[in-house]
């Protein structure tokens, strides 16, 4: 791959991507949950103690609502204005992964190692969907990468950095950002047989570094949970924030302690990879198995290539797959070692071409395969959950996608390139119609930023308004810039409220409240729970639920 192609191709991967993070509303729960505490944070002043909706908040560690809400402060408070910060987190995993590639194989290992990452499903996901995840990426990719750096030049400012991503990862989402790289780096240097890298000084002074990083967390943590035991977070008493954030939240998925559990089987992940590192997830696997055979072929201990790419993102898999409570995203945290692994995987085969065309050829057709499906999932998106895709524009696209991944793969190139071309005009059409049209009309069926949209276009003063028998939206809270009182007993309302509910509580609401004014009528449904009944226009109506507001009056 040319370095021409490979900007292209990527400058239209970002266009994408930004697409969806200046037109997709934020997501319920995670997402806009984040968004809400970052928010409240600004307006408290509380960047050391957290709050949620005015309640404690004991989860993820800060670095994410930190960042968020300086975004907001600056550019005043906004979806994309929150996402700023993991966006360009985003963009530093790239930078970190080109960087690592770069360093261990070829200049055409590392183009082609971004542009997997950069296409695969999870990116665009997590690109708009913010989650710690997000940032997570981007630190521990930096961490990797100055690590190998640092090993290859022996300058301590290498290190130095290195120690600083892992503390910003740390204060990310825990522990993990150390343990990454300590399981991508300890067996390599095991087969190795570089013992002095098991006992070096200057990890001394690397923890010391982090410690001192990690400081206004930790002190954060002690003064608002340590010094003040017995604050109950989901009905438990916690009696040590600093245990919670440095042992309960990671290692207690293991022990049993941590309050989740959920999705706890082995293989759980790897199926949730099936879709969210299309369309490389096949040729990955292929490339795991074959890194795998070889690395026994040469034997244990006969390092003759790369083989950190290959033990981050196993000893990380096994690691998490033994967790008692995991969620698709878990795993994104490796997604650039995934990467760099299928990228090697597909120069190794450029190298082979003649030896294993057959299996090149039966892979390439099998992909064939599951293009054509992308295809018709375009169209049937295109066409039919939300009314015809405006205008000609998703016509255009997908044709558009079609001569594309024929122009840009023609006959004198090798099968390979041709592959490899072909999913990555794929993927960019395929988001394309995502984050300009799919996601934004699915998104009207989630009330919290509809109806603070709605307010605002008629300036009512939504303020005054308080949710009854109606699941909370952070979406609301966040885009109403309001933390918005949740009243759960009947009697406790009063003529003048406004009043948020379904419509069955609604109705007897009104009993009492019988001269009431309707503001505001509309349908409601969790949009990541999508099901085949909820997409089919036809019977939308079996899963949607009702809601209103109303001022109440006698």
């Amino acid at each position: 791959m040319n370095k021409n192609t490979f900007w292209l191709l990527l400058a239209a991967l970002l266009g994408v991507h930004l697409i969806g993070v200046l037109n997709i509303p934020l997501m319920d729960i995670d997402a806009a949950q984040y968004a809400s505490i970052s928010r409240e944070m600004l307006e408290r002043n509380s960047f050391l103690q957290i709050y949620d909706l005015g309640k404690d908040y004991l989860d993820k560690p800060p670095m994410l609502f930190w960042l968020s809400a300086l975004s907001m402060k600056i550019f005043g408070i906004s979806d994309w204005a929150y996402r700023l910060p993991s966006f360009i987190f985003l963009m530093l995993a790239l930078y970190a992964t080109f960087k690592f590639a770069q360093l261990k194989y070829k200049q055409t290992v590392a183009y082609l190692a971004v542009l997997i990452l950069v296409s695969c499903q999870a990116f665009f996901l997590i690109a708009h969907d913010i989650r710690t995840d997000t940032m997570l990426m981007g630190w521990v990719a930096l961490s990797i990468w100055l690590i190998a750096k640092w090993e290859s030049s022996n300058a301590w400012p290498d290190f130095a950095w290195a120690m600083v991503a892992i503390a910003g990862g740390m204060m990310t989402k825990g522990p993990i950002a150390l343990v990454v790289p300590v399981l991508a780096f300890a067996p390599q240097w095991f087969f190795e047989k570089k013992w002095a890298y098991f006992f070096k000084p200057i990890y001394l002074l690397g923890i010391v570094l982090i410690g001192i990083l990690l400081l206004p967390m930790s002190w954060g943590l002690y003064q608002q949970f340590d010094l003040q035991p017995g604050k109950l977070i989901n009905n438990i008493p916690i009696q040590s924030g600093l245990r919670f954030y440095y042992w309960t939240q990671s290692f207690g998925r293991y022990t049993g302690e941590n309050y989740y559990h959920e999705m706890s089987y082995p293989t759980f992940l790897l199926e949730n990879m099936l879709w969210s590192f299309l369309p490389w997830i096949f040729i990955f696997i292929w490339a795991f198995l074959a890194k795998l055979i070889n690395i026994f072929k040469e034997g244990l201990f006969k390092v003759q290539v790369e083989r950190i790419s290959f033990f981050g993102f196993l000893l990380t898999y096994l690691v998490l797959s033994r967790s008692q409570a995991q969620l698709p995203h878990y795993i994104f945290v490796v997604f650039p070692l995934a990467a760099v692994l299928t990228a090697a995987h597909f120069a190794a085969l450029l190298e082979q071409a003649d030896r294993l065309h057959k299996w090149i050829k039966w892979f390439f057709g099998f992909h064939l395969f599951i293009f054509l499906i992308l295809l018709i999932a375009m169209v049937l998106i295109i066409k039919i959950p939300f009314g015809i895709m405006d205008g000609p524009w998703g016509l255009w696209i997908f044709f558009g996608t079609i001569f594309f991944m024929i122009e840009i793969g023609p006959r004198h190139q090798n099968m390979i390139q041709r592959w490899i071309n072909m999913s990555l005009v794929l993927m960019i059409g395929l988001n394309l119609i995502l984050n300009s049209f799919f996601y934004p009309h699915l998104l009207e069926y989630q009330w919290g930023n509809k109806l603070a949209k709605e307010a605002k276009e008629k300036k009512w003063d939504i303020k005054k308004a308080v949710l009854y028998k109606i699941p909370n939206s952070y979406a609301f809270h966040f885009y109403g810039q309001h933390v918005f009182p949740v009243i759960k007993d009947s009697g406790q309302l009063k003529e003048g409220q406004w009043v948020l509910a379904d419509s069955i509580p609604a109705k007897q609401v009104l009993m009492d409240f019988p001269n009431s004014t309707i503001l505001y009528q509309g349908e409601r449904f969790h949009v990541t729970l999508l099901t085949l009944t909820f997409l089919n226009p036809k019977t939308r109506s079996e899963e949607v639920t009702p809601y209103v507001l109303m001022e109440l009056k006698k």
